[in-house]
């Protein structure tokens, strides 16, 4: 109400959000026919937000990504409607007090499109604090919807960064061009919108590598990286490690709890193997109740360490339904590169025939192949050296 009754109308500022509002609709329908990926996306609209933010009254800020989310809801994908209004505001606060900011430290905003230092300046550090705060609160609400998620995961990565950086450079020179002549963001559309388009390619190229339901690699994109990785380790040397593990009695949960309680458990055995294990492991959903991950570099005595240990750490992990606590355990099978196969085929078997020993012998519990070793030379055989 404050906000509304210290904005004073201009035609200028109404023509100018209108103009930015356009080019983010230009945007949002040159992506259109690429789609967006389910769950978390990123986008480049905040190439239009941040000018709103920095040029027009704070007021402007708290609408404009209402305008975004209501076309990217009617145009491009429909969600649950409570996604969109929580983007909406978050996105709506941290542009409004990056606008009140800005407007505290700049007296007219506009001098932007002069070129000088402190408004510049200013205009950067009011664009990082607009990243920080989307950044914190779209990561308090993936952390509250799962709390075993780490934060590292849900504030910061390398690729995200970069984007956030490359945002906020987008945002400072197209609030600079507005300033200079609302024509030029005609030549700003184009790159932008190639930018939006390359972005979207590349997200829809990681989902169809993902399972939907675990976020990990799928089926079929974890026998290419572990086809990779088993070549590399051909090539150098290096010891390599298969692991197989199934959810005891998963059957169990779904009938008793239903497959959405189903889902948020392996959702949750999803997370805690990203936590426990490297980075450059690669690990995977292999359909149903059944993961599978890659350990290079490591060797038998290693591979049951990291078994034993996911083991025990899922153990005591806990799904809250109503008023009871979801547990499961889970079972593992462990094979060795050159020792228990040379191929992913014949690791997948022995890990698997790993995986029945460990079910036969009561399940919750990690075994490896029952290798016979290779006979020893007589004495008297003439191949011995």
């Amino acid at each position: 109400m404050a906000l509304s009754l210290s904005t004073v109308f201009q035609w200028r500022d109404v023509l100018t959000f209108a103009a930015l509002m356009g080019c983010g609709a230009v945007c949002i329908e040159a992506s259109r026919r690429l789609g967006m990926p389910a769950g978390v996306s990123r986008d480049l609209l905040s190439a239009w937000w941040l000018p709103v933010a920095l040029l027009l009254p704070p007021m402007y800020a708290l609408f404009a990504p209402v305008v975004l989310q209501i076309l990217l809801q009617v145009r491009v994908r429909a969600t649950v409607l409570y996604r969109r209004v929580f983007s909406s505001a978050a996105i709506g606060l941290a542009g409004c007090t990056a606008s009140i900011v800005f407007h505290g430290l700049v007296e007219d905003p506009w001098v932007l499109s002069q070129g000088s230092g402190p408004p510049i300046l200013y205009a950067v550090l009011a664009a990082v604090l607009f990243s920080l705060l989307n950044i914190a609160l779209i990561a308090i609400a993936a952390y509250i919807a799962n709390p075993d998620t780490a934060w590292r995961e849900v504030l910061w990565d390398r690729e995200s960064v970069m984007l956030d950086v490359v945002e906020l450079c987008l945002g400072v020179i197209v609030s600079i061009g507005c300033g200079l002549n609302l024509g030029l963001l005609i030549l700003a559309l184009p790159p932008v919108v190639l930018l939006q388009r390359s972005l979207l390619h590349a997200q829809l190229q990681a989902a169809a590598r993902t399972d939907a339901k675990t976020g990990l690699l799928n089926a079929a994109a974890w026998q290419r990286e572990a086809d990779t990785e088993i070549v590399r380790a051909r090539r150098t040397g290096d010891t390599l490690a298969l692991l197989i593990i199934d959810i005891d009695h998963f059957k169990r949960v779904n009938d008793a709890y239903g497959h959405l309680v189903g889902d948020q458990v392996l959702v949750g055995v999803a997370s805690m193997l990203r936590s426990q294990l490297r980075d450059y492991d690669v690990v995977g959903r292999f359909g149903g109740e059944e993961f599978v991950v890659l350990l290079p570099g490591a060797d038998i005595d290693e591979a049951c360490q990291v078994a034993e240990r996911l083991r025990v750490r899922i153990g005591h992990m806990a799904i809250p339904v109503d008023d009871t606590l979801v547990r499961v355990t889970i079972s593992a099978g462990v094979a060795l590169m050159s020792v228990h196969g040379d191929d992913l085929i014949d690791l997948l078997t022995a890990a698997d025939l790993a995986l029945y020993r460990a079910k036969e012998l009561g399940r919750d519990r990690v075994c490896i192949p029952a290798v016979q070793p290779p006979p020893r030379p007589l004495p008297n055989d003439p191949s011995t050296p």
